[in-house]
């Protein structure tokens, strides 16, 4: 292995540092995007309606992630180990993106009772299935445009774009059609957000001239990112299963309520799912190089600095969480638990999801096995919650009737729904516990970036969260929200982030970064 100076090393953590920033400015323009359309279809179309479109977009969303062959982390592998000109290994990964969706979209096409299986499909909704070649192309564009460090592009197609015309379509439609209103929007969003991604493709890598399709080239990429693809898929797909699970067990309503509830949980969730691409392809460059411990020194890192981001966000989201969710409309305050859960379940999953960027690279197929048992946990958990949580309810009078005093029935109780929400959280949790202890084994270094400030952090953060409950609900999102990022975020600072961290995100190049130990407290 050849040794790299400390210069070499700086420099790819200040690369991981500026996607940090960026992606933080972007999770800042997701959050001012999303609550509109929250707010929009909450308060315009209402609970049943808006859980008819998520189940809806659950099923067209998991048919693009499976379109997208793996190759959203792939990509980076692909291009870190070819001659051929990059314009060309991205045409490749367009094209099998594109015949995917093409399989994806007959096969929804065929059987559309699999996006509304409780309902007749009527009007725009049989060509929703198109929008897989929109979704596809649009991630293995922005996962080629993250290879070369550009996540401004990304921050623009899935923060600006893509949310806020959603938004302004989804009110704009509203008095045209409130029964297709919400599905045409998303429609128009995911059309945007794509053209919004093949513009700076082509700038910067611009058009594959001499390019011709290889279908033995094609075959043995499409192939050899099987494992990518599964594992994509489940990771995707657990965030997703507590909504398939709703849908079987509650009606429409709930699933509309959870949902909101699973959008604004989301919120820091794409927080650290945009990290993938810029710290994708640092692994793999890393990993070509054999050096095995300046990988665990990037997940230890970048774990840190999401965990300490999506925990402040989560406190700040939940505790005022009822004033939140009343927000999109008053029938939504019954998921303000499921809200809670859902927060923590994602600062839970950080720790996951950053040693699954490196051990997809490294340990694919244990990676793989490690998601299925997740998932498994996951399913059963959630189902055998839903039940317990029914034999339970009858202890919690409160939970049993309405505000008028009639009677909740099980299918539209959100006490009992916030089972899987919970069934959520401790399968991440499981699966941080596994997948960490895993890559620390095999890269022979720490990967785990705890760091006690955080919990420090944590605790006054609650106690100034305690305060702001007792004020009205609409002093509790404009000054209590930032009341509560601005204590965990300064402790943190002072506490938590070394003189180096500090220093990385003042857009100063340091000297010699030293980062604590996993666990340990950072200096002054």
């Amino acid at each position: 292995m050849t040794a790299r100076s400390p210069a070499e090393t700086d420099d790819d953590i200040a690369a991981l540092a500026r996607g940090g920033r960026t992606n933080f400015f972007g999770f800042l323009l997701r959050l001012a995007a999303r609550l509109p359309f929250l707010f929009i279809a909450g308060r315009i179309y209402g609970p049943e309606l808006l859980g008819r479109f998520a189940y809806a977009i659950l099923i067209v969303e998991f048919a693009a992630q499976l379109a997208t062959l793996g190759l959203k982390r792939g990509l980076a592998q692909q291009l870190s180990h070819t001659d051929k000109p990059h314009v060309c290994v991205v045409a490749d990964a367009l094209l099998v993106a594109f015949i995917a969706s093409g399989i994806a979209t007959v096969i929804l096409a065929v059987f559309p009772q699999a996006m509304f299986p409780n309902s007749q499909i009527h009007g725009f909704e049989w060509l929703l299935p198109l929008i897989v070649f929109a979704i596809a192309g649009s991630d293995v564009s922005l996962a080629a445009l993250a290879y070369r460090h550009n996540v401004k592009a990304t921050v623009t197609a899935r923060a600006i774009v893509e949310p806020w015309t959603i938004s302004i379509a989804a009110f704009a439609l509203s008095y045209l059609s409130s029964r297709d209103g919400l599905i045409i929007a998303y429609v128009l969003s995911m059309v945007a957000a794509l053209l919004a991604s093949l513009w700076p493709l082509y700038k910067s890598y611009g058009l594959p001239t001499g390019w011709r399709p290889d279908p033995g080239a094609l075959w043995n990429l499409a192939r050899r990112n099987t494992p990518l693809a599964a594992a994509d898929a489940i990771e995707w797909g657990s965030r997703r299963l507590d909504i398939a699970i709703l849908g079987l067990f509650f009606s429409p309503a709930i699933v509309g309520v959870y949902y909101v509830a699973q959008q604004v949980a989301s919120l820091p969730q794409k927080l650290k799912t945009s990290f993938d691409p810029i710290l994708g392809p640092v692994i793999t460059e890393k990993l070509a190089e054999d050096d095995k411990v300046a990988v665990a020194r990037q997940v230890r890192q970048v774990g840190f600095w999401i965990i300490a981001a999506q925990t402040g966000i989560a406190l700040a989201l939940a505790i005022p969480g009822k004033a939140v969710m009343g927000l999109v409309g008053p029938g939504f305050t019954g998921g303000t638990g499921a809200l809670a859960f859902l927060l923590f379940a994602e600062a839970i999953a950080a720790t996951a999801v950053v040693s699954e960027a490196a051990l997809v690279y490294i340990a694919r197929h244990r990676n793989l096995m490690i998601s299925l048992l997740m998932l498994a946990v996951q399913a059963g958990l959630s189902i055998a919650l839903i039940f317990l949580l029914r034999e339970v309810r009858p202890f919690f009078p409160r939970y049993m009737t309405d505000a008028a005093g009639n009677p909740i029935p099980d299918s539209q109780s959100t006490f009992i729904a916030a089972g899987v929400a919970i069934a959520l959280m401790a399968a991440v949790g499981l699966a941080s516990i596994l997948k960490s202890r895993l890559l620390g084994r095999l890269l022979g270094a720490p990967v785990q970036a705890w760091r006690w400030p955080l919990v420090w952090a944590a605790l006054a953060a609650g106690l100034i969260g305690y305060g702001v409950t007792r004020i009205p609900e609409w002093s509790e999102l404009i000054l209590g929200v930032p009341l509560i990022l601005l204590t965990f975020g300064a402790i943190v600072w002072r506490w938590g982030f070394t003189h180096e961290d500090r220093a990385l995100f003042r857009m100063k190049k340091p000297e010699e970064p030293t980062l604590p130990p996993p666990g340990g407290s950072a200096p002054a």
